[in-house]
């Protein structure tokens, strides 16, 4: 693995894992959360960073590149090859979709309304980033990609 993968990776660790639910957690005051919470967190996490991180395994095997590209700003080298099966059969931004369930609980977990802003403007400025991204996307894949949006929901499978 290149230095610069390593980095993107590490960027992404410390950016979505740690940072942004850190923010929310600062953001909401002192909260203790009960057990249930607790628990609830650590399923969502589970499932969500579970989701993520078999996105960038499968980015790294078959799409052959990395995810770290920020608003046009290659962070680690781009996928060469159009991903439409593994995650990316649920949706277009299965990655995405992961850290999402991980936040939504974080927001659970701390029962703010805090935490619900940071994650609504994290989720505004993520869709910009899509935007983008998909524009990027149709250029690099053309067609295969257009009919690939037909077939395939944004975000939430069968929904958005």
């Amino acid at each position: 693995m290149k230095a610069r993968e390593l980095i993107g990776y590490l960027m992404g660790l410390i950016l979505f894992v740690i940072l942004v639910p850190l923010i929310m957690w600062k953001l909401s005051g002192e909260v203790h959360p009960n057990a249930v919470r607790l628990i609830c967190l650590g399923v969502m996490a589970a499932i969500g960073i579970g989701l993520s991180i078999w996105s960038i395994i499968y980015m790294k095997n078959v799409g052959e590149g990395n995810p770290m590209d920020a608003f046009n700003h290659e962070v680690a080298p781009r996928t060469v090859n159009l991903m439409t099966d593994g995650p990316y059969r649920l949706c277009r931004n299965p990655m995405l979709l992961g850290v999402f369930i991980y936040y939504v609980g974080v927001i659970i977990c701390l029962g703010t309304w805090q935490s619900a802003a940071v994650f609504i403007a994290y989720f505004v400025i993520m869709m910009i980033q899509v935007k983008r991204e998909e524009e990027r996307l149709k250029q690099d894949f053309g067609e295969a990609y257009e009919e690939y949006c037909r077939k395939t929901s944004k975000l939430i499978p069968h929904i958005w």
